[in-house]
Formats: C-alpha cells, structure tokens, sequence
C-alpha cells in the first residue's frame, strides 16, 4: 500500500535521489576500468591487478546503485510522493510516467544486467549493458531533466523545488 501524497519528498528521499544520480553519472561517464578489464580477459584470460581494481569499482558503484534503488522504492511507498501537477497537459502526465517508470526500471536493470555479465560471466548480457541498455538510459535521463526544466522555466511550477529544497 503506498503512503498519501505529500507536498514534497522528504530529505532522505532527496539525498537518495541525488546521490544515486552522482553514482549513475559516475559510472555512465566512467566506465573505462570495467572496458580495460573486458577487453584484457577477452583477449589473453588474465587481468593486471589495477584492471580488476578498476573493474570492481565500476561493479561496486553498480552494486551501490541498486541498493539505494530499493532503499528509494522502499522510502516512495512508506512516504508517499508529490501529486502530479493539474495543469500539466495530459500528454505530458504520460510522457513523465513513461520516463519515471523507464528511470525505475533501468535503476534497477543496469545493476542487475551488469552483475550478471561481472560475475556470472554472461557476456551477451554484458554487451546488451554496455552497448544498448547504456543509451537508452542516458535518453531517459536526457527526457526527465528536460522535463523537470520545462517545469522550472516554461510552466513555472515548483517541480524542481520539491526535490531539491523540498517545498
């Protein structure tokens, strides 16, 4: 059953959500170690101690991600979450649920698809994360902060406000 909405998230469920957003980036932008580590036991089966260092942090960061995505859902549900905002025409309600539900879903597949390729050694898993799943989430990610300033500078509303200052 989730909680009743509120007028703004929560501190928690703020510092979830840019936190969260700093790891994705992170490893989005940084995915180098876990590239140089692929690459070296594709090749000859063995990795240098800093290849395996830099894999396992991609990994941990991954694993970090999912976490705090659970945390995040866990918190959604006993907290509630702002309503929608009414004069929002009705193609863009759908347009923001669309992209909220490919967020959540991708905050919860990126991880899983890449523990499954790190350590089970699923390799067409592994490509499909690396290669297809990794731009349509930085598209999603492109839709909803596009949405949030279409919020904040055409419509005017308090979108942005009620996750980052909370009111």
């Amino acid at each position: 059953m989730q909680a009743a909405p509120v007028d703004a998230y929560s501190l928690p469920q703020r510092l979830l959500h840019w936190g969260m957003a700093l790891l994705i980036f992170f490893n989005l932008l940084f995915p180098d170690g876990m590239n140089e580590w692929h690459r070296a036991m594709r090749r000859t089966g063995i990795a240098t101690a800093e290849q395996v260092t830099a894999a396992n942090i991609h990994a941990y960061v991954g694993i970090a991600i999912l976490v705090l995505a659970i945390m995040r859902v866990c918190l959604r549900f006993s907290q509630g979450a702002p309503i929608e905002i009414a004069d929002e025409p009705a193609i863009f309600r759908l347009a923001s649920k669309v992209v909220h539900f490919g967020l959540y879903a991708f905050i919860f597949g990126m991880p899983l698809t890449g523990i499954a390729a790190y350590y089970f050694g699923m390799d067409a898993v592994g490509s499909l994360h690396a290669e297809v799943l990794k731009v349509i989430l930085w598209a999603f990610i492109a839709a909803h902060v596009a949405g949030a300033l279409v919020h904040q500078f055409y419509w005017k509303t308090n979108v942005l406000r009620r996750m980052t200052a909370g009111r």
